[in-house]
């Protein structure tokens, strides 16, 4: 029988693509999604993917007795991978409370649930933005967290120690926690993608709908920074890679192969890539010029920031393999065939 695995935000961008690597690995996804940042066309891309479609419930991780009817109408859960959470750095300062509410109250339920119906196992997704601005390049573990810059990054921060906390409480419970760089890009297929709801917090689909004529042009928010071309620099990870890692997490949680009860790891691919550079890349790659204009630079964002992935490279047995141009062609052919193009 496949070891079923709930995933909370499962038909959101990075979830629906780890539900994808999950059931082609032999797992039983089970979707917990309130849809307030999705769709469930979702679930049909992945069907055709994968050939299964994965069970699904629409459900508000807040809702502590929607969640629990879950947990008890699949009672053989083994391991949760927690997406679930309001992601947009800018929306955060102006709704703060709306993202603590969000962020930490879905975890703290699912917490309580694991610990009364025992479920050990639990992959978190949390961000690099803990780290600020670090002192040395690049990124490991090891780094000071710093005081978080949004909202957003402080309820990251929070949940990591809320995690720990539990888990020095009850000695069942492991977590392997996951801090992503910057994921871009489709799945190959152009099945599943990134597809934001109104204006993009994030560069790619930007420069996607910038590339496809729904944006008249892109900002690239600032050219003053201390870096090579005076763009902002970041470690651009390609979203099936990164859902990759979460199935090798998971096993490492289900081999007992932790080695502490919290467990964490940078995601990313160790290089990184300036504004400027990733939309002269996506120029290269697809033909298609993107019209751009400087802006000032945005408060809060951070002017470089690049992993070392080596811990994950070594102890989860994964790598980030796909190529910059590689990435941004899947997110253009899933610009072409998602419903938000208009031609």
């Amino acid at each position: 029988m496949k070891e079923k695995i709930l995933v909370t935000g499962g038909t959101g961008y990075i979830g629906s693509h780890t539900v994808v690597e999950l059931q082609n690995s032999g797992y039983e996804a089970v979707i917990v999604d309130n849809l307030s940042n999705s769709s469930l066309d979702v679930l049909d891309g992945i069907a055709s993917i994968t050939g299964v479609k994965p069970a699904f419930e629409k459900i508000d991780c807040c809702d502590l007795q929607g969640l629990e009817t879950v947990v008890k109408k699949y009672p053989d859960i083994k391991a949760i991978i927690h997406f679930a959470a309001s992601k947009a750095v800018g929306e955060s300062v102006d709704k703060p409370l709306l993202y603590y509410r969000n962020n930490l109250l879905s975890l703290l339920n699912l917490l309580d649930l694991m610990n009364k119906y025992n479920i050990p196992n639990l992959v978190f997704s949390s961000s690099c933005t803990v780290y600020g601005q670090p002192d040395t390049l690049p990124v490991t573990e090891n780094m000071p967290v710093k005081p978080a810059q949004s909202p957003y990054g402080n309820t990251k921060q929070i949940a990591e120690e809320i995690i720990q906390d539990a888990a020095r409480a009850d000695k069942r419970l492991k977590s392997v926690i996951l801090r992503y760089f910057n994921p871009v890009g489709a799945h190959p297929s152009a099945a599943i993608g990134e597809l934001p709801n109104g204006v993009p917090n994030n560069l790619i689909p930007f420069v996607t709908q910038t590339a496809a004529g729904i944006r008249e042009y892109l900002c690239v928010f600032g050219n003053d920074y201390n870096t090579p071309d005076g763009s902002a620099i970041r470690d651009y990870i390609y979203v099936v890679d990164l859902a990759k890692a979460h199935i090798a997490a998971l096993e490492r949680l289900l081999a007992n192969g932790s080695r502490q009860d919290v467990e964490f790891f940078n995601l990313g691919t160790g290089k990184g890539l300036s504004v400027l550079e990733i939309l002269d890349e996506f120029e290269k790659a697809t033909g298609v010029k993107v019209k751009r204009k400087i802006a000032g630079r945005r408060q809060g964002d951070i002017e470089k920031v690049w992993a070392d992935p080596a811990l994950a490279n070594r102890e989860l047995g994964w790598k980030a393999e796909t190529a910059t141009q590689d990435m941004l062609i899947s997110a253009w052919k899933w610009e072409q065939k998602s419903n938000i193009v208009k031609r």
